[in-house]
């Protein structure tokens, strides 16, 4: 369904497990990162009804997931530690082509928060799944759902605001490819959610 090329190496979750406090301090970042990403596409396209009228309840939502890791922390006596430079993010980044108008520009944004979405499901399918905390193994099922919605949506709006789906698609492809690469090139690491 996500369409990832590259699923996570299940060794991933034992990795994970060793350092629950950094996952979930990451895991909150992310979340709030995600809210932050859903606001400046209102701001940067507000004149885009539709994506405004689609983001604003995503926000609320992401912004919950956020408290509600908080409350993850909270309760195994964690304190949310600093904030980590995003390495995944960051080269993602680097993938948006530049150029072209506006809504080319909005399209290549809304493809990357589809791809983030994408993994982050993948990822909390696999910790709903394979972790031994039966808290938060139903944590993560409950919020896999929802980052599978999200996922869906920025695909969506990206067809809804691109020169045509077969177009959109194409370039979705590339996304995959080039994150596909991306992972196969880095070193498994569980303090991070990506």
């Amino acid at each position: 369904m996500l369409g990832l090329k590259l699923p996570t190496d299940p060794r991933w979750v034992n990795i994970v497990e060793k350092s629950i406090e950094d996952i979930l301090t990451d895991h909150a970042y992310c979340e709030q990162k995600a809210a932050s990403s859903c606001i400046s596409l209102i701001v940067g396209f507000s004149d885009k009804e539709e994506l405004v009228t689609t983001l604003c309840p995503i926000v609320s939502e992401e912004w919950g997931h956020f408290r509600m890791v908080l409350a993850e922390l909270e309760k195994r006596g964690y304190k949310l530690g600093k904030q980590r430079k995003d390495e995944y993010v960051g080269a993602l980044l680097t993938f948006i082509k530049k150029g072209g108008d506006r809504n080319d520009q909005l399209v290549e944004k809304l493809l990357m928060n589809a791809l983030i979405e994408a993994r982050s499901c993948e990822r909390f399918r696999l910790l709903s799944l394979h972790i031994e905390d039966e808290g938060l193994k139903k944590f993560y099922h409950d919020l896999m759902a929802s980052e599978a919605g999200h996922y869906r949506t920025f695909i969506d709006l990206a067809k809804k605001y691109g020169r045509s789906e077969a177009i959109v698609m194409e370039r979705w492809q590339e996304w995959l490819n080039f994150e596909e690469k991306l992972l196969q090139s880095w070193e498994l690491r569980g303090d991070r959610m990506h």
